[in-house]
């Protein structure tokens, strides 16, 4: 099957990013500083879609989160596709936790668990660390396999994200709070035969062309 290039976006900031877990709660949007992200990046792909797999990006899928839509939204048109929906690129289920400021959680003894341990960890009456990745590596295997030869955009949450790079680079997930995903950063991952080859992480320059 040819490769398939899979560039995962982290939605741009939010009112607040770093300061508390939004999660799954509806109605949080981008800030002002986000919007101006997202346009950004949607530029930034534009600009280098001609060294991509297909000639350009084939399709442009976002988790069902208003800031995710938000940021894929101008990502679609200036490659001139449409938002798709995909759900397993959905944030975390960080169920009693949804809402709670950081500063907060981290006083919490499962904070070393989360940070540490994560793949012991499950949130109270929400989703384990596990789960969410199995989630989003299943999702993306079905996109790449839909998509065989092109480049697909793949907007989501900073915590998904971040294990599914874990999962392509073949780390434990006990390491992936290792990994930093800012706000409107590209990782690209190369889907071959064989096995995942990432090409860049939180990444803030040119995409890279996977052919070069």
């Amino acid at each position: 099957m040819p490769s398939t290039l899979v560039l995962f976006v982290r939605h741009g900031r939010t009112p607040t990013t770093g300061t508390t877990v939004p999660g799954r709660a509806p109605g949080l949007h981008l800030s002002p500083e986000g919007l101006l992200q997202a346009e950004a990046t949607a530029a930034r792909l534009a600009g280098t879609s001609a060294g991509m797999p297909g000639g350009g990006v084939a399709a442009v899928y976002s988790s069902p989160m208003e800031r995710t839509r938000e940021t894929a939204s101008p990502i679609a048109r200036a490659v001139g596709r449409r938002v798709r929906t995909a759900h397993g690129l959905i944030e975390c289920d960080f169920g009693k936790w949804t809402g709670r400021r950081l500063k907060e959680l981290s006083r919490l003894k499962a904070w070393r668990s989360v940070q540490r341990q994560p793949s012991t960890f499950r949130f109270p009456g929400g989703e384990s660390f596990v789960e969410m990745q199995a989630r989003i590596t299943g999702q993306v295997a079905d996109l790449v396999a839909d998509h065989p030869g092109e480049t697909i955009v793949c907007v989501s949450h900073a915590d998904p994200i971040k294990a599914a790079l874990s999962a392509a680079l073949g780390s434990p997930l006990d390491m992936f709070q290792r990994l930093v995903v800012g706000p409107c950063s590209v990782s690209a991952v190369l889907h071959t035969d064989d096995h995942p080859v990432v090409f860049s992480l939180n990444g803030s320059g040119p995409v890279v062309d996977p052919a070069a």
